[in-house]
């Protein structure tokens, strides 16, 4: 009967689950002994306690007993020779005879080397083998064509099943693949007609416990010929060698979990054997082999199973890579586009979002966000600003690599429920964890039906102490399940790929930055070559026209007599004219010296600094009586004492020029902060417009004629300007027109 059910509990962690150290049972599966032999003398240290079922000798005749008590002198050195191969699991399986009281039994020797000892497992041969062999052999052979022959995934899955339920003749033959949360799905089945399909089932991580899965990564087959056998100890329990548990991780009789056992008996199941698939070194999926009576399967059989299931891991890996490739290409396509479209524009984030295709093309998303530099660029269908701002915090402190991605964003991050509509699946590639430079793609929540075989929550039971533990399952129904907070899942190409934007993301950005430092040093070249220009220019033209000034007095003074009024006035004009363009070379000489002079940065009490510039100005603010107030007594700053008194007295100069008041009042003082003093002149003059604020610091932009307020080359706040910038600091004015303005500026605190 089919249930509709919603639950989220898949996602808990395997790991914080009682565990059973199945790779220590303690025992064996009957239908063969085990023996443990101490190197070189090949001594019984341990053995199964049914050997004299098997053997026709109790364990207490064989252990601590030479191994040729079992074997014969010529087997002996056969056997001594097989060890001696360079990986002696190549020797297996080893044809070994041992004779009882009664007759005389072929076996397997299977052996391997585990916790300083050599462990010789024996199974009883079939009588038929080497027909048997034969057939089986061209079994495979056949089934090797028809799996290099297919095209596709799902077709090798196919015939995988069907040619390993031909080889092995089981009841039912199923192909798992793993998804990322480790849940496995029948995607391939060959089984009995009368049978139930299993085909697309859903079947929880929980069944398979991460033990469970090292031990499949280890051992490529695990086979059970019947779950109902009777374990067989060992005896004794510990090695005596090291005193502790015999690790039977590599054994082929390992005993069986009883979990397991009751889980194989709950499905009906009697006889199974467990291929791993492995791709990329992990566990990819299974080939699942059930049979519903006790079925052994020879180990030469086993073992070609095996080979069969390496060559099917290759085949899929193959294979899965070339599917979709269509999508492949195409992606690709975009991939190159969107590196063109980032090479061609002057913020490469344009050629991100601008163009057909963009980013959201790229990995088939249907929001994205790019986040550099402190600032969020959307595109398409995304959380809001401060959603993005919240989830970018969380990932910069949770997420450690160069990419996260998540088709259930609200499960790792609840907060994320509230614009599941828009983002529940999730890819944050990570340009600059130290910038915070992130690049976002975002899908919808999507609904999806799940068959799971059977309700997984009885995968989990609660005990008597209230902590939870593993369970088999009671019932493999039908059982669905509607999953919500998810989107469609990434595929691995479409990580790859916005793995690969990464690297091109930062070569640009590289690139970018390198031809920006070009640039500024071209700039700063250029500049310095256009100081250089203007100090000899204004420098060289000073000669003549001082030249110019000095012969136009000396007309006046020799020739006053025979010109006219008019000639007397053109010469007057002229030396005007000379001396404002003297003034004006000055101010660019001094602009220009400041680029060019270092500064002779010290601890300086502006004070005595002030003290000298007003000394210096004493006689105009007597002429003009203007009053200069100081609240109180300015700090010690880290500055050039020289061009901050050049500051002081451009603002004061200022401030007292451009005063039309009766009485003219000047305030020097400074406000404190924790790391910087802003320092302030203000006046009662005339005022400045807003419209100006920024202008007047351009050089020899004037607001007046130049005759009016005493005239000016209107250098001297750009000069104020360059040297406040040069300590680090800023300058700015603020003003009322008509009332008065107060120019301030910043400097560094002195330590």
């Amino acid at each position: 009967m089919a249930t509709e059910k919603n639950y989220d509990f898949l996602q808990l962690d395997l790991n914080t689950y009682e565990q059973e150290p199945i790779h220590i049972p303690g025992s064996v599966q009957s239908h063969g002994v085990i023996l443990t032999l101490k190197e070189p003398e090949l001594i019984i240290l341990q053995i199964s306690n049914n050997t004299q079922y098997i053997l026709g000798l109790s364990p207490e005749e064989l252990l601590n007993q030479p191994l040729s008590k079992l074997l014969d002198s010529e087997q002996m050195e056969h056997f001594v020779d097989c060890l001696n191969q360079e990986t002696v699991q190549v020797a297996n399986p080893i044809e070994l005879a041992i004779a009882s009281s009664e007759k005389t039994r072929n076996f397997d020797g299977i052996v391997h080397r585990q916790m300083e000892v050599l462990i010789l497992e024996l199974e009883p041969t079939v009588s038929e083998r080497n027909n048997f062999y034969f057939k089986f052999y061209n079994l495979v052979k056949q089934a090797l064509s028809k799996l290099q022959s297919a095209y596709t995934f799902t077709e090798i899955s196919q015939i995988i099943a069907k040619e390993m339920r031909r080889i092995i003749k089981f009841d039912r033959v199923m192909i798992y693949k793993f998804d990322e949360d480790k849940n496995g799905i029948v995607i391939a089945e060959d089984k009995e007609e009368h049978l139930t399909s299993y085909l697309g089932l859903h079947y929880p991580a929980l069944d398979i416990p991460p033990l469970a899965r090292n031990l499949f990564k280890q051992n490529w087959l695990r086979f059970i010929p019947n779950i109902d056998y009777q374990p067989a100890a060992i005896i004794p329990a510990h090695n005596p060698l090291t005193n502790e548990p015999l690790d039977l991780s590599h054994s082929v009789l390992r005993s069986v979990s009883p979990c397991h056992i009751e889980y194989l008996q709950n499905m009906g199941v009697k006889a199974t054997m467990t291929i791993s698939v492995i791709r990329n070194n992990k566990l990819w999926g299974l080939i699942a082999c059930h049979h519903y009576t006790p079925k052994y399967v020879p180990y030469e059989i086993r073992h070609a199973c095996e080979f069969l299931g390496q060559m099917t891991s290759l085949e899929i890996a193959s294979k899965e890579d070339n599917e979709d490739s269509e999508d492949k290409i195409a992606i690709k396509s975009i991939q190159t586009k969107l590196v063109e479209y980032m090479s061609a524009e002057e913020n490469f984030i344009n050629g991100l979002l601008n163009n057909q295709p963009n980013i959201l093309n790229l990995v088939n998303a249907q929001g994205a966000v790019v986040c550099f530099e402190d600032e969020l660029y959307f595109i398409g269908n995304t959380p809001n600003q401060q959603e993005i701002q919240d989830l970018i915090k969380w990932i910069s402190q949770n997420v450690t690599g160069e990419i996260f991605y998540t088709d259930s964003l609200p499960r790792r991050y609840p907060e994320a429920e509230k614009f599941k509509d828009v983002a529940s699946g999730l890819i944050a590639l990570s340009i600059s964890k130290t910038h915070n430079n992130y690049v976002l793609w975002f899908r919808p929540e999507v609904l999806q039906t799940v068959n799971w075989g059977g309700d997984p929550n009885q995968s989990i039971e609660v005990i008597e102490d209230g902590t939870l533990r593993l369970s088999p399952r009671k019932s493999f129904e039908l059982w669905k399940q509607t999953v919500h907070l998810k989107s469609l899942p990434w595929k691995p190409w479409e990580v790859n790929v916005a793995l690969d934007l990464r690297s091109a993301i930062i070569s640009i950005v590289l690139r970018k930055i390198d031809e920006l430092a070009k640039l500024n040093f071209e700039l700063e070249r250029s500049n310095q070559e256009l100081d250089a220009f203007a100090y000899i220019a204004s420098h060289d033209l000073k000669e003549p026209l001082r030249g110019i000034h000095n012969y136009s007095n000396f007309l006046i003074e020799d020739y006053g007599e025979i010109l006219n009024e008019e000639g007397k006035a053109k010469l007057k004009t002229l030396i005007r004219l000379t001396q404002r363009m003297e003034d004006l070379i000055d101010s660019l000489l001094r602009f220009s010296r400041l680029g060019r002079v270092d500064l002779m940065l010290q601890q300086i009490d502006l004070n005595i600094v002030l003290q000298r510039i007003l000394d210096l100005l004493g006689a105009r603010i007597e002429e003009t009586g203007a009053v200069i107030s100081i609240p109180r007594p300015l700090p010690i700053v880290y500055c050039d004492r020289i061009q901050l008194g050049e500051v002081f007295s451009n603002l004061i100069t200022n401030a007292i020029k451009y005063n039309d008041k009766a009485e003219k009042l000047v305030e020097i003082g400074y406000m404190e902060a924790s790391e910087t003093v802003t320092f302030y002149v203000q006046d009662n003059g005339i005022g400045i417009r807003e419209k100006h604020f920024e202008a007047i610091f351009r050089i020899f932009k004037r607001l007046h004629s130049p005759n009016k307020y005493g005239g000016g080359t209107g250098a001297g706040l750009t000069i104020a300007k360059k040297i406040v910038e040069r300590h680090g600091g800023k300058i700015w004015v603020e003003s009322t027109y008509g009332e008065g303005s107060t120019f301030y500026f910043t400097l560094q605190k002195a330590n």
